[in-house]
């Protein structure tokens, strides 16, 4: 392979660092060719262009797959860097949404995914018709996804706590006991509820919902009998037995509708709901934008929901 002396580094730009960036994340030329709207050769001779440049192969062959080496993960923490810049470096003082051609990255769980998500593309898509919207499980959420960037944007009730990353608070939830009433009523009191055989949300990483870790911790015993890796399992569950589940008031508008709830016969603490971005992307007109318009959306998802009734 030609040393990388032999090119000129003003032959790199910012196709070739975002090309980088998009084949690390899909680990597949071809899906990476999907993402940006290309074709996969035209993807094979441009990613044939970067290892020329940087005299390494970048990735090689892992399975059905491909795998980058060291050297396209230390390329890859500087194309980042320098792709912001670029950003900056292009962005008009006045921002104006017609003229954006992008994709944002939203991570986001069940909840939050049905709530917020459809409501926000339209509105973006109405002053913004060139941008798109690639969403993405949070799971419990780790700085590496904004440090390394595979969203721009996470909302979640667990904001990860570091230095370069912000966050703002959007809204409060409560919980409810979620039913079948075509089985059974709601429990009335403390012992019917723990008389029950409950589900409830275990996260692959092995994490509980703050809720399950607060009553655990109280000493409260619930007979947990289904453990699913996200709320959009639970309903199945739930239907046609006499389980409950302690979850998300807002969880009844879009993937509990039809199951009944009634308030929690002991004191839960509330659920609030945060956005996290990094640092880098704080002054950036269009992340500055976007946040913008997922607070404007909030107030009306919330009214669209059914009514929430007293604890």
């Amino acid at each position: 392979m030609p040393a990388m002396s032999e090119f000129d580094h003003l032959d790199l730009d910012g196709h070739l660092l975002r090309l980088l960036l998009t084949v690390l994340e899909e680990r597949s030329v071809t899906r990476a060719a999907q993402r940006l709207g290309v074709s996969q050769s035209a993807v094979s001779h441009l990613l044939d262009k970067l290892r020329r440049i940087v005299g390494d192969p970048l990735f090689v062959k892992s399975g059905r797959g491909i795998a980058p080496t060291a050297h396209a993960l230390a390329l890859a923490a500087r194309a980042r860097v320098l792709l912001d810049e670029l950003r900056a470096f292009g962005a008009a003082a006045a921002f104006d949404p017609a003229s954006v051609v992008a994709t944002v990255s939203i991570a986001a769980n069940d909840l939050q995914r049905d709530l917020l998500l459809p409501g926000l593309l339209r509105h973006l898509r109405a002053q913004a018709p060139g941008l798109s919207l690639r969403v993405i499980p949070s799971g419990v959420p780790t700085l590496e996804m904004l440090r390394d960037e595979h969203c721009q944007l996470v909302i979640t009730p667990r904001p990860p706590e570091g230095r370069d990353v912000l966050q703002k608070r959007l809204f409060e939830d409560h919980y409810r006991v979620f039913y079948d009433p075509g089985e059974r009523t709601a429990p009335a009191t403390l012992a019917q509820y723990l008389n029950a055989d409950h589900v409830t949300v275990l996260y692959e990483t092995g994490r509980r919902l703050d809720l399950d870790d607060v009553l655990a911790g109280r000493g409260v015993a619930r007979r947990i009998v289904a453990q699913v890796p996200g709320f959009a399992g639970i309903g199945p569950f739930l239907r046609s037995t006499t389980m409950l589940a302690t979850l998300p008031s807002l969880l009844r508008a879009h993937l509990l509708r039809g199951f009944e709830s009634a308030p929690v016969p002991l004191e839960c603490p509330p659920m609030p709901m945060y956005m996290v971005w990094h640092l880098r992307h704080h002054g950036d007109p269009l992340h500055r934008w976007l946040r913008q318009q997922l607070e404007t959306v909030i107030a009306p998802a919330l009214a669209a929901a059914p009514a929430q009734l007293p604890d």
